[in-house]
C-alpha cells in the first residue's frame, strides 16, 4: 500500500526532544520554540514569528489582534478548511464566501471587491496547495477599502509571490505544522506578525492574557494579567521535532519539487489529450510542492477514479467540501455572487501520495496507474 501522506521525520528529532526532556524544560517558549520562531522571521522576513498549537490557534490569535467583532463581515473562498471560518465564527462574525479561480483553486481576486460592504473588516486569502493568490490586487483592495488582511498559509512555507515569502504580505500570515504539512511537529502552526506595533498584543494574548514574555526577557520583575488571552504556547518537544526539518528545510523542499515535477511529466500526456487537468503555477508564484492533484471530468468519474487506486494499493483522496454547503457554513455565513466553480472544481479534485520520502519509482507506479483508469 502506498499512503497518502507519511508525516516527516529527521533523525536528529529523537536527539532534540530528549535533550528538551533533560533540561527539564518541555513548555513552551523553550529553546527549540526560540530556534523555530528565529528560522521563519529570517527566511520570511517577517517582523515577528510567534509558534502555536495549531494554524487554528494562529488564525484565532490574528481574529483578537484585528478586533474582529459580532456582525463584521469577512470575505474568504468557501474552499478551505473549516478553521478558516471558524476563527472569525468565534468572534460572532459573518464569513462572506466568494468564488474561486479554476486554475489555481484560489479565491477569484477579481470578485472581492464586489462583496465588500460597510461591515467589512477582513479579507482572508487561502494560498492553496502552496500556490499563491493574487497578492497585489487583494493588497490593492484592502488598501482602498480600509481592510485586515490575514493569510491563511497554511500550505504555504516556502513558497513566494514576486519574490516575497507567503504569509508576510498581510497584517497577519498563519503556518501549519500539522502532520500532513512539508514540515511538521504533529500538531502546530506559527502566527507572523507584520507590524511592530501588534507584537506586544499579541504575546500577551498568547500568554493567557499576561505579560509574561517580559518577564521572560528580564524586562519586567513579575508578571500579571493585563488582558484577555489563552494559551497558544506548544510544547517545545514539539518544536524540537519541528526545528530537525527546519535545518534541512531546502533538502525537504527540493525533495518535493522533484515529485511534483516527476508527477507532471508522467501524467501531462493525460493533461494534453483532454482526459485530465492539472495544477497551474501562475507567472511570479513559487510553490512548495505541498501537494499535487488531478482533476477528474465530475464528480462520478472522480469516485471511480478513487476507488479504482484504492484496489490498486493506492490511497488518493478528494479534498474540502465547499464551506458554505456544509450546515454550519449555511448557518454562519453567505455566499456572494454565483458559485460558479466552487462547488465544480472542488467535486472533480483528487489528491495523490506526496510526502518526504516518497520514492520516484513510486511516482512512476502510481501514474501508471492513474494512466490505466484514464486511457
Amino acid at each position: 500500500m502506498i499512503n497518502f501522506n507519511v508525516p516527516p521525520y529527521v533523525e536528529k528529532a529523537m536527539d532534540y526532544i530528549q535533550e528538551c526532556v533533560k533540561n527539564q524544560k518541555i513548555c513552551g517558549d523553550g529553546a527549540y520554540t526560540k530556534k523555530c520562531s528565529q528560522w521563519i522571521e529570517e527566511r520570511t522576513g517577517t517582523t515577528k514569528c510567534l509558534l502555536t498549537t495549531s494554524c487554528t490557534h494562529a488564525t484565532e490569535l490574528a481574529a483578537l489582534l484585528s478586533d474582529i467583532q459580532p456582525g463584521d463581515e469577512v470575505i474568504m473562498p468557501a474552499y478551505t478548511f473549516v478553521s478558516t471560518a471558524d476563527a472569525f465564527v468565534l468572534r460572532g462574525a459573518v464569513p462572506v464566501f466568494v468564488d474561486i479561480r479554476p486554475d489555481t483553486m484560489n479565491i477569484d481576486e477579481k470578485l472581492i471587491e464586489a462583496a465588500v460592504t460597510e461591515k467589512t473588516r477582513a479579507i482572508v486569502p487561502v494560498h492553496y496547495a502552496g500556490v499563491a493568490c493574487e497578492m497585489d490586487t487583494i493588497m490593492d483592495i484592502a488598501g482602498r477599502h480600509g481592510l485586515v488582511v490575514i493569510e491563511d498559509a497554511a500550505q504555504g512555507i516556502m513558497a513566494s509571490y514576486k519574490g516575497k515569502a507567503l504569509g508576510t504580505f498581510g497584517n497577519f500570515g498563519c503556518f501549519s505544522f500539522h502532520e500532513t504539512k512539508n514540515y511538521s511537529m504533529g500538531e502546530g502552526g506559527a502566527l507572523l506578525i507584520r507590524d511592530e506595533k501588534d507584537v506586544e498584543e499579541a504575546e500577551i494574548i498568547r500568554e493567557k492574557g499576561t505579560n509574561r514574555s517580559k518577564y521572560y526577557r528580564g524586562q519586567i520583575d513579575k508578571y500579571t494579567w493585563i488582558n484577555y488571552g489563552s494559551s497558544y504556547l506548544p510544547s517545545d518537544m514539539n518544536a524540537a521535532y519541528l526545528y530537525a526539518q527546519l535545518e534541512i528545510a531546502d533538502e525537504i523542499n527540493q525533495a518535493r519539487l522533484a515529485l511534483w515535477n516527476r508527477y507532471r511529466e508522467n501524467l501531462l500526456p493525460l493533461a494534453e489529450a483532454g482526459r485530465i487537468d492539472l495544477p497551474v503555477v501562475p507567472e511570479g508564484c513559487v510553490h512548495n510542492a505541498h501537494m499535487f492533484y488531478i482533476k477528474a471530468r465530475d464528480i462520478e468519474e472522480r469516485t471511480a477514479f478513487i476507488n479504482h487506486m484504492k484496489q490498486n494499493e493506492i490511497l488518493s483522496v478528494f479534498h474540502y467540501i465547499p464551506l458554505h454547503t456544509a450546515p454550519a457554513g449555511q448557518k454562519f455565513g453567505r455566499f456572494h455572487g454565483e458559485d460558479r466553480y466552487t462547488t465544480r472544481e472542488s467535486e472533480r479534485l483528487a489528491r495523490l501520495p506526496m510526502y518526504y520520502g516518497l520514492k520516484p519509482e513510486q511516482v512512476d507506479e502510481i501514474c501508471e496507474v492513474v494512466k490505466r483508469f484514464f486511457v
